[in-house]
């Protein structure tokens, strides 16, 4: 799985571009737009063809899963520690039939410690951010893991197959798209790169299986 995770700021042309990216497969994007109120949220939504909807994960105003046909909720650090010890009374006012609910984590410690069951977890960094200067990447080596865990953090089309044997099951992008000059060829070219590399580390599982 590819998550894209939507830019802070609006960028020019922003929803124009994020047709394009659905268009060519993007399959799970994550709008977190730390600076948007929740009418700046349905104006955002409201702006995206309707048939895209169920591809939308939203970090804040999870109340939005209830308005719209969302794919699901994401819970980042912060918000997991203050409320998911208690999921049950979180969750009652919201519809989360048939939704995905996922969650961030630095540690992968913390991760494997978390005893809600998120459907994905987005870990990192893996590498050195593109998009925040100074977050230096950890090389963490999640293969022991269990869980479904997607690497984040200076992923591009040239470190993807590195991403994979380090055990991720998927990669997480937001500067190897958006601060790229041409977001939707570098999307492609990151999409290429995963599937080629899926391929292969599927391939050397089963060979490994099998002796």
């Amino acid at each position: 799985m590819i998550v894209l995770i939507a830019p802070e700021n609006d960028i020019p042309n922003e929803i124009e571009i994020l047709h394009q990216l659905f268009q060519q497969g993007l399959a799970y994007y994550h709008l977190r737009k730390p600076f948007k109120d929740y009418q700046e949220h349905c104006n955002y939504l409201n702006a995206i063809d309707t048939k895209y909807h169920n591809r939308i994960v939203v970090h804040l105003f999870h109340e939005l899963i209830n308005a719209y046909d969302l794919k699901g909720v994401h819970f980042q650090e912060q918000k997991r520690i203050d409320h998911i010890d208690n999921p049950g009374q979180y969750f009652k006012r919201l519809d989360m039939y048939g939704k995905t609910i996922s969650s961030s984590f630095h540690d992968p410690e913390v991760l494997e410690d978390c005893e809600f069951e998120f459907d994905y977890h987005l870990l990192s960094p893996v590498f050195s951010s593109i998009s925040k200067q100074g977050y230096e990447g950890k090389g963490f080596d999640v293969k022991l893991s269990e869980k479904l865990i997607v690497g984040m953090g200076g992923i591009t089309d040239k470190n993807v197959r590195q991403t994979l044997k380090l055990g991720f099951k998927g990669i997480g992008v937001l500067g190897g798209v958006w601060n790229m000059e041409n977001p939707v060829e570098s999307f492609v070219a990151l999409k290429k790169q995963y599937e080629a590399a899926w391929i292969e580390e599927k391939k050397t599982s089963n060979r490994n299986s099998m002796n």
